[in-house]
């Protein structure tokens, strides 16, 4: 079972406790759950559900998964041609079960298929892969334990509910009976105004959004000392990030995490409260319960320790596959072990992640992640946050770049260059830098590398030069 049963006992229980608060509308559990039971016998077999934070959307997705019934997120922020055409390939792709206007608000067979996942996109079609009950209810006793989500905990994950990581939130909420808060959209004044009133103890958010929620946090001397859990996802979480949200919230457990949507957790730590980051490391934590980590080369066999490879998991939290777009590359089984296509590698016990294999950059025959340059680069003193890419280059094939945005006054490129000898390998260095005005991000929140390149080449405002 995923969550609905536990509605129904919550509903039993604690009829009159907070469930969800979205947009400011508030629902107890007796009222989250009757609004989902009357939408029972109006959802399909198979449902597109493309809605904007609501309460709506929390009820009418819990009444799409009920019984046998499957349900596909689309984002409302994707064009309407292409959320036409998600919602084709849906409806043609799927195998859907019996279902009945009698149904009950209640899980389905635990191997069932109840989710139809779909990757981020914005040009071009989003892959759609599935996952079964069973695989949420084993990440969700995964997770709750882990981040050690409690019945008094009150989250907010103030992110659109159509991005896995903040329908995962609402649907572990629901499955731990513990109240579960987001926003219409993401506004810092918004967010501050819930953690100050709203008793919010938990956070569920990605490294851009805390960045501003602690520096603005900071600077308007809004209190968060009440918040005891930050988890966050999506990208590992630069220096000057941490120390912020560590002055922000000082008695707040930071966990960030690697996992993909295909693959659920796969690694995490815990920064304890009031203790102090060490800068710069590639250091993911370690295997998160219930899942087995190696890094293999292309034909499957095991790499040494500190051996950078495929990273590679067996765990019952890994999803079914896909419905459509399985290019053999997104999701691939090497000798029974799943991967994404992430490289790392296994040092102690801890997993590094250095990024995708996509995003390397092979500069004079040698192999380059972004992620640890840009690591490396928020480690230095002066930057608040980097950016780094591969550009074209006809001697070295591509040549590494980085953009700067700065924390304070002037930097230039001779102080980074400086600041990176003890951190980062000669040859990974960057050999351009550029002074950012912005992070380049996606309409998620997340930074793109191909942004910042695309910046360079068209000379944006947002973007100039740093000599010496």
């Amino acid at each position: 079972m995923p969550f609905l049963n536990r509605i129904q006992r919550w509903a039993d229980e604690r009829p009159h406790d907070t469930a969800v608060v979205i947009a400011g509308r508030r629902l107890s559990w007796l009222e989250f759950r009757d609004s989902a039971a009357a939408l029972v016998a109006h959802a399909k077999s198979v449902t597109a559900l493309c809605e904007a934070n609501s309460v709506d959307f929390a009820s009418k997705f819990a009444a799409a998964v009920a019984g046998g019934r499957q349900c596909a997120v689309l984002d409302p922020a994707w064009p309407a041609q292409l959320q036409e055409d998600i919602r084709r390939r849906v409806e043609a792709s799927a195998l859907p079960a019996a279902v009945s206007p009698d149904d009950e608000l209640a899980d389905g067979v635990p191997e069932g298929t109840f989710l139809i996942g779909l990757t981020s996109g914005t040009t071009s079609v989003p892959k759609a892969f599935t996952r079964s009950r069973r695989s949420w209810q084993s990440s969700f006793d995964a997770s709750i334990g882990f981040f050690g989500l409690r019945q008094d905990d009150v989250t907010l994950a103030p992110g659109p509910l159509a991005a896995s990581l903040n329908l995962y939130a609402l649907a572990e909420c629901l499955y731990a009976g513990s109240e579960f808060q987001t926003l219409e959209s993401f506004d810092v004044g918004d967010v501050h105004a819930a953690i100050t009133h709203d008793r919010v103890t938990r956070l569920v958010l990605v490294p851009t959004m805390l960045r501003m929620l602690s520096e603005r946090g900071l600077t308007g001397c809004v209190d968060a000392s009440g918040v005891r859990t930050i988890i966050c996802a999506g990208s590992k979480l630069d220096a000057r990030t941490l120390e912020a949200a560590r002055r922000w919230a000082p008695n707040a457990t930071i966990f960030e995490y690697y996992g993909a949507s295909e693959l659920s957790f796969v690694s995490g730590a815990g920064l304890p409260a009031r203790q102090l980051a060490v800068h710069g490391g590639t250091g993911i934590g370690r295997p998160f319960p219930g899942v087995d980590v190696r890094i293999l080369d292309d034909a499957g066999l095991p790499l040494p320790d500190g051996a950078a490879g495929n990273i590679c998991v067996r765990s019952p939290m890994v999803s079914n596959g896909y419905l459509w777009g399985d290019d053999g590359q997104a999701l691939k089984s090497i000798a029974g072990w799943y991967t994404v296509g992430d490289q790392g590698y296994l040092a102690d016990g801890e997993l590094h992640i250095l990024g995708r294999r996509a995003d390397m950059i092979l500069t004079a025959g040698r192999n380059v992640y972004p992620h640890e340059v840009e690591l490396a680069l928020s480690a230095v003193p002066g930057v608040s946050a980097a950016v780094a890419a591969g550009m074209p280059d006809d001697l070295r094939g591509q040549r590494v770049v980085a953009g700067v945005v700065p924390s304070h006054g002037a930097v230039t490129a001779t102080q980074l260059r400086a600041g990176l000898e003890e951190l980062l390998a000669r040859d990974k260095r960057p050999l351009q830098y550029y002074l950012l005005a912005e992070l380049p991000v996606t309409d998620r929140g997340k930074v793109s590398r191909s942004l910042l390149l695309d910046w360079i080449k068209s000379r944006d405002p947002r973007v100039r030069g740093l000599g010496g």
